[in-house]
């Protein structure tokens, strides 16, 4: 049986885990009322991997990360059609006293 200190799979560093932020009229009005955060993320990061990228590269207390895969949305160029790419988002929740300024 695996120890919970060794992590099988793809060991991710901070700055590859998040992607970048969900700057969005949405996710403005969810950082100031419930002081939760949207970043796009890693296709293989786990929760904890975002819970620990977050943590460490602005120092603030995470509470919870809930995580959706979002499917690629159809496009056309020409006559050829296509989709983009699937892509992670992940939620995180900080601590009521914690904050993150993007701008």
């Amino acid at each position: 049986m695996a120890d919970e200190s060794q992590q099988v799979g793809l060991v991710l560093e901070p700055h590859q885990v998040l992607v970048r932020p969900l700057v969005t009229e949405k996710g403005t009005h969810v950082s100031v009322k419930y002081n939760q955060y949207p970043f796009e993320v890693h296709a293989q990061a786990t929760k904890a991997d975002v819970k620990r990228a977050v943590e460490e590269l602005w120092n603030v207390r995470v509470l919870r990360v809930r995580t959706q895969t979002r499917k690629g949305k159809p496009r056309r160029h020409r006559t050829n059609m296509g989709y983009r790419k699937d892509w992670k988002k992940a939620i995180v929740e900080l601590h009521g006293d914690d904050r993150i300024a993007f701008f």
